[in-house]
């Protein structure tokens, strides 16, 4: 599928109103959010570096904001989320704050120092058409970035409801959205025209009584299901109770808890600019690999030993 080409996997409607539902209680779920904003601010503190002007695209409600409050080189930092109420809620720190989509983003070229994003993008559906806007916003040498769940996020979960699902109704529908996984992300950000790309993945594991509050936690940071093809209605109460037991019965631990796991993925990246280090072209060396190493050069074709 050429980059030009989107697939219409997440109903971005529905991820905005799930969002304005969460905003007003999202302190009350926000952990995954606060933890993973924490990890980003360490690695922006890691730079000396300073930024003028930075967006946090996909604000939720001012996680990374309170988080970086002015330290790690930003100067004025902008918030934007899909969800105004998102917005409005985190304009209620000191940065500013605007709702606009992250795949029409309304930045002027070049106009920006820094763009951040604390595990928001995941929810885009024309992921590379989003990453080149980034690329275009910024600066040349400008920095980008961002976390976003990885595939093996909430793998407990999948298979609990997968395989509830199936003995309750017979059947599956898509509950779950389609993660990246670190090799394709690290291939987007490349074509996407972005220098010196590092993607990683770091997992984190939380701990549950029981498997109904996770649930209610995913409600509660904006993060349940937005599937385009996904059912319309209420899940059936049987299938979520025997999920609930699959899953208490296959991962819960000697103290009776249970694990869900988030798989975060960050990806570091940079805008052209003539003065970034580039690697060398091959053919280059000046110095053989053989005298470097105080060995005999072996032709090529020609097996060590004679013969």
């Amino acid at each position: 599928m050429s980059m030009a080409e989107t697939m219409t996997v997440f109903n971005r409607a529905a991820v905005r109103r799930q969002r304005d539902r969460a905003a007003r209680t999202l302190a009350e779920h926000d952990f995954l959010f606060a933890e993973a904003a924490e990890r980003l601010a360490d690695r922006l503190l890691d730079t000396t570096r300073r930024f003028p002007l930075a967006l946090d695209l996909g604000c939720h409600g001012g996680e990374l904001g309170r988080v970086l409050a002015g330290r790690g080189g930003i100067e004025t930092l902008v918030q934007a989320d899909l969800s105004p109420a998102m917005a409005q809620a985190a304009a209620n720190t000191d940065c500013p704050a605007l709702a606009c989509d992250e795949e029409t983003l309304p930045f002027a070229a070049g106009a920006l120092d820094a763009v951040l994003s604390n595990l928001s993008l995941h929810w885009v559906n024309d992921l590379p058409g989003a990453l080149i806007q980034i690329r275009q916003a910024l600066k040349p040498d400008g920095l980008f970035l961002a976390s976003c769940l990885g595939g093996e996020t909430l793998a407990e979960l999948r298979h609990s409801l997968y395989q509830a699902e199936t003995e309750v109704e017979g059947g599956l529908s898509p509950r779950f959205s389609p993660l990246i996984d670190v090799r394709d992300l690290g291939n987007l950000l490349g074509r996407a025209g972005f220098a010196l790309p590092v993607v990683d993945a770091e997992t984190v594991t939380v701990s549950y009584e029981h498997p109904m509050k996770l649930m209610r936690d995913l409600r509660g940071m904006g993060e349940a299901n937005a599937n385009s093809e996904r059912r319309r209605g209420f899940s059936r109460r049987a299938t979520l109770m025997r999920a609930a037991e699959i899953y208490a019965e296959t991962f819960s631990g000697p103290d009776g808890r249970v694990p869900a796991t988030f798989e975060i993925l960050t990806m570091t990246a940079w805008a052209p600019d003539p003065s970034q280090q580039k690697p060398l072209q091959p053919g280059s060396a000046r110095t053989r690999l053989a005298e470097a190493l105080g060995t005999d050069e072996i032709p090529g074709g020609e097996k060590a030993g004679g013969g």
